[in-house]
């Protein structure tokens, strides 16, 4: 099952040499829910998964996940199955004053 995943610019670096567009990748993610697409994203690029997620697995506060533009926080969070052609961006917070 492929997936589209939305990289943010602070994240790109680890897709920059291995992807034509390194703020869009293709995933291939056998199980289906964003805590494997997560864990696939870290075999296809090292080191992202820890830029991801906090040292429980779960995603960090500051990064929004959204499938298809639906929040995973109102959906089933990172149990939110996927479906083949879904599209998953990846949001950094933004805050200021």
């Amino acid at each position: 099952m492929a997936v589209t995943v939305l990289i943010p610019t602070p994240l790109q670096k680890f897709t920059e040499n291995k992807t034509k567009d390194k703020a869009k990748v293709e995933i291939e993610c056998g199980g289906g829910n964003i805590s494997e697409l997560i864990d696939s994203l870290e075999t296809d690029y090292p080191g992202i998964k820890k830029s991801l997620c906090d040292d429980q697995g779960e995603p960090r506060r500051f990064l929004n996940f959204y499938v298809n533009s639906e929040d995973i926080r109102f959906l089933e969070g990172t149990k939110t199955s996927l479906q083949d052609g879904d599209e998953v961006s990846i949001v950094p917070a933004v805050a200021g004053g």
